[in-house]
């Protein structure tokens, strides 16, 4: 593959997608509070109907609704009351035309009822009678028996990251172990000579390592589990061997740096001797991000990112947050984003998409998005910026006032 050979977002995402998720993913059945955040491996099935039996919403009584029809302040309609059903207690009466039984929010509700009277539109009369003063429909101030479950229906799907609601869901259909997946295991390496760690002292012409701390970061916000490698000098044979090792205990490697035209980059060559099927490609029509470059060899992801750590985040958010958070590119603007009205002029060159870092401020006319300066090469930038705004891929740019998603962070 040519060095270079630069692709559109959208065709290095289909690339990715091709391989994604990665097979061999180990399962692993844990406890219900435990899973939350982790993803199912096997779809669930409910056992039985939930709620397993019609219950009240309100206090109040349960009637025919058509029993209540007419019924208004001036002119109630007088039903007769039968009996009550306590909480947590079967419904042993059935409410017949005419009659009227006391329930409780989350009582059973007698046979024969189809809807729930609130107790603040009746009155008690005396002698075994209760005066109803608003009429009510059918299926009014009660879940039905399966409302939330069916028996036998798929509740959630193989593949759903476990939600608070969704431990809910399953507590309620009486599932205490779920089988999920262990999470995606990203080792993450850093390379080159001017690379130090965080606390050693930079020599002229060096700087300390930004991008492992920041990638591990993204990753384990992501739900998956990061391990960092260290950094790697510009050295073909070392620089195989600690990917070769990255590789080993991990289903995805991020190296950054080393992933641009130049005698010393060696993330290429790298990538490309590692198996089949190789490298996808090299070079991706982003700004900042260009000199992006991915493989898969066998069951395993490579990516190597650029060394600016704007540009290294910027890569990760759009083409492997996606795949470690959902599994595939589909909920990109599902949620974290946020309208607001741009307050300058920016240009774009058309043939690339370009990500602004832009910050949030409140203005008098709603939100505005305020493009945050700096190069790629500077943190603070993005640590100044609320989220990003696209500059599509055949726009020069975009006006003052105009109206943008920001994708936040």
């Amino acid at each position: 593959m040519e060095l270079f050979q630069v692709v559109t977002l959208a065709e290095a995402r289909r690339m990715l997608s091709r391989y994604w998720p990665l097979p061999g993913r180990k399962e692993v059945s844990l406890p219900l509070l435990a899973a939350l955040g982790r993803e199912l491996a096997r779809p669930v099935v409910a056992k039985d109907d939930v709620p397993g039996f019609t219950r009240a919403t309100m206090d109040g009584y349960a009637v025919r609704a058509v029993d209540t029809f007419g019924a208004r302040e001036s002119e109630p309609v007088i039903l007769h009351l039968v009996g009550e059903v306590a909480m947590g207690q079967p419904a042993a009466v059935t409410v017949g035309p005419g009659q009227a039984v006391a329930v409780a929010t989350g009582s059973m509700i007698p046979a024969g009822a189809d809807a729930v009277v609130m107790v603040e539109n009746t009155e008690i009369l005396g002698e075994g009678r209760v005066a109803v003063f608003r009429p009510v429909a059918p299926g009014q101030d009660l879940v039905r028996r399966g409302a939330d479950a069916r028996a036998g229906t798929c509740v959630l799907p193989a593949g759903r990251t476990l939600r608070p609601q969704d431990l809910g869901i399953l507590a309620g259909l009486g599932v205490t172990q779920v089988t999920v997946y262990e999470p995606w295991r990203v080792g993450i390496l850093a390379t080159g000579n001017e690379i130090v760690s965080p606390d050693a002292d930079p020599g002229p012409g060096q700087v300390r390592d930004i991008n492992s701390y920041t990638l591990a970061g993204l990753v384990r916000e992501c739900g998956a589990e990061a391990a960092l490698y260290g950094i790697v000098p510009d050295d073909l044979e070392e620089l195989t061997t600690m990917v070769g090792k990255a590789l080993a205990e991990n289903h995805m490697v991020i190296l950054s740096g080393g992933s641009s035209v130049g005698t010393r980059d060696l993330t290429v060559q790298v990538l490309a001797d590692l198996g089949q099927p190789g490298l996808l490609f090299h070079g991706v029509a982003i700004r900042p991000g260009k000199p992006t470059v991915a493989a898969v060899a066998g069951d395993k992801m490579i990516l190597g990112l650029p060394g600016h750590p704007v540009s290294a985040v910027v890569v990760f958010r759009v083409l492997i947050e996606p795949l470690l958070r959902y599994g595939s590119y589909d909920h990109l603007m599902a949620k974290g984003t946020v309208t607001a009205r741009l307050s300058r002029t920016i240009t774009s060159i058309p043939g690339r998409e370009d990500y602004i870092r832009v910050r949030l401020d409140k203005g008098p006319d709603g939100l505005r998005a305020v493009p945050v300066p700096g190069g790629s090469s500077m943190i603070s930038s993005l640590v100044q910026a609320d989220g990003l705004i696209t500059i599509p891929l055949e726009e020069e740019g975009l006006e003052a006032g105009t109206m943008v998603e920001v994708k936040l962070f």
